[in-house]
């Protein structure tokens, strides 16, 4: 099993900046590739960002790309999500989700249904 907890979520303004934070425990593998995802209320969960084992294939959705950084820390089984220049609009539950991989691939999975494990989520409220 795997467990993800997100934390970093808060209330800001328009233009500032936050980062989220996803610490992996549990049966983490190496080759494991993890994403945030967004949800608003009564809508599904969106795609925001992939990242791979490695760190060096990354994917972003195209509403947050050249604003949210993804990256991570293997040695502390962590990944960050870094959003700047925020917008009213990314306002939205965060979800860190792990995709489990058996092999040392770079290719990234953008629908939610891929994912295998998920967090509960953290807030971020952007007002204008």
């Amino acid at each position: 099993q795997v467990q993800l907890v997100e934390s970093g979520g808060g209330v800001v303004q328009a233009g500032d900046s936050l980062r989220l934070s996803c610490a992996a425990s549990g049966r983490t593998w190496r080759s494991d590739a993890m994403g945030w995802f967004r949800q608003y209320p009564g809508s599904e969960r969106k795609f925001v960002a992939a990242i791979n084992w490695s760190g060096r294939s990354t994917f972003y959705a195209d509403s947050v790309k050249g604003r949210f950084t993804i990256s991570r820390d293997n040695a502390k089984n962590t990944i960050f999500l870094q959003m700047n220049s925020l917008k009213p609009e990314d306002t939205a539950v965060y979800y860190c989700a792990l995709q489990r991989q058996d092999s040392y691939v770079y290719a990234l999975s953008l629908g939610d249904d891929e994912y295998d494990y998920w967090g509960q989520g953290t807030q971020v409220t952007v007002s204008s």
